[in-house]
């Protein structure tokens, strides 16, 4: 078969012509001949599968210059690219989706996440982070205050400490005494000013790797806290004796046990386990999870990084949370507790209890 003309590949691959042009002028899908004196594109019908594959990404929404890297990768390769970025629409769509029905509740008069407590609590806390084992340089961060609690698990080489550091640092303007029923407005824009500040960290070494941060974080106002989170590092909850993961990783992993493709066992050995599909990286556009929660008096809450998480299950932890009493104790035996496994990454952790005042 010999060349066909714009109009029939366009008609063969399901492309306007309008679409082929511009794919042309963006390297993405180049005719095989263009006449030097008509402009008049040609295409090899070898071309077809190349043209579906792009007409097929646009209908899932992904963004032309992904197109680009998943056309030019081989088939293994490429299915795990759409994976992730499936992942990440999934994940998105999901945070969009809370909040909708956290605006549906307040703005019908069920929900009183808008209003100030009366209820007046404080915390007990501690917070620390280690290097572990095998590390040279420890790329977390974590910080512990009366209205603030906070974890980041940096990444990019030597400028991730600072990434991490960066990220909580322009948060703790919000140890200011905040309204209820502004809490989530000020997280929100605070995350937004850890985002420029991971960028600042990525600009002052132009030459440094991918530079980025997850974040896991509260802010207290009465009995109602904040919580933003964006990433793996994690929050949990201790009430009743019983231990919650109140905050759903943001790695490719995660969102294949979520799609029932893997079970939680086979999620702990993947080898790409640690991939992030969201997390502060200074492009301007997070994607952070927020929710609003009421504090009781006797909670007791954990925030960590995955260099706990990935090496002490969550007996263990529980076990650690519901037998010490002092907070920095349970911090220390935390760590401990990651070291006996091995301790092969860096530990961030924070523990707070509620307590009336």
């Amino acid at each position: 078969m010999g060349l066909l003309t714009i109009g029939a590949f366009a008609k063969a691959s399901r492309l306007s012509p309008k679409a082929l042009r511009l794919y042309d002028e963006l390297g993405l899908l180049r005719p095989a001949h263009v006449d030097p004196e008509s402009g008049y594109r040609f295409y090899d019908p070898a071309q077809l599968e190349r043209a579906r594959l792009v007409a097929w990404l646009r209908r899932l929404g992904m963004p032309l210059a992904r197109i680009r890297t998943v056309c030019d990768l081989e088939p293994a390769a490429a299915a795990d690219e759409v994976a992730g970025y499936w992942a990440q629409v999934v994940a998105d769509t999901a945070t969009r989706q809370q909040l909708a029905t956290f605006l549906v509740d307040y703005l019908s008069g069920k929900g009183t996440a808008m209003s100030d407590a009366h209820t007046t609590l404080g915390i007990r806390y501690a917070a620390r982070s280690d290097t572990g084992k095998l590390r040279t340089s420890n790329e977390d961060s974590a910080y512990a205050g009366a209205r603030l609690l906070a974890v980041a698990d940096g990444y990019g080489g030597r400028v991730a400490i600072g990434a991490s550091a960066a990220a909580i640092d322009a948060l703790k303007p919000l140890e200011a005494d905040i309204p209820a029923g502004d809490l989530l407005n000020a997280l929100q824009e605070a995350v937004h000013h850890a985002d420029q500040a991971v960028r600042g960290i990525a600009e002052s070494e132009p030459s440094a790797e991918i530079v980025g941060t997850t974040l896991t974080a509260m802010v207290w106002s009465g009995s109602q806290l904040a919580l933003v989170h964006i990433g793996d590092t994690r929050a949990y909850l201790l009430r009743g004796g019983e231990l919650f993961q109140i905050t759903h990783d943001h790695t490719y992993v995660q969102s294949l046990v979520d799609e029932g493709r893997l079970t939680a066992d086979e999620a702990a050995s993947h080898p790409q386990r640690a991939m992030l599909i969201r997390a502060l990286d200074g492009k301007g556009r997070p994607q952070p999870d927020l929710s609003l929660h009421t504090a009781e008096v006797g909670d007791r809450y954990l925030l960590c990084s995955d260099g706990l998480s990935t090496v002490v299950d969550a007996e263990p932890l529980r076990t650690a949370m519901t037998t010490i009493t002092d907070p920095e104790q349970v911090v220390q035996q935390l760590i401990d507790l990651a070291y006996r496994s091995g301790a092969p990454d860096n530990i961030a952790c924070v523990v707070a209890d509620v307590v009336a005042l």
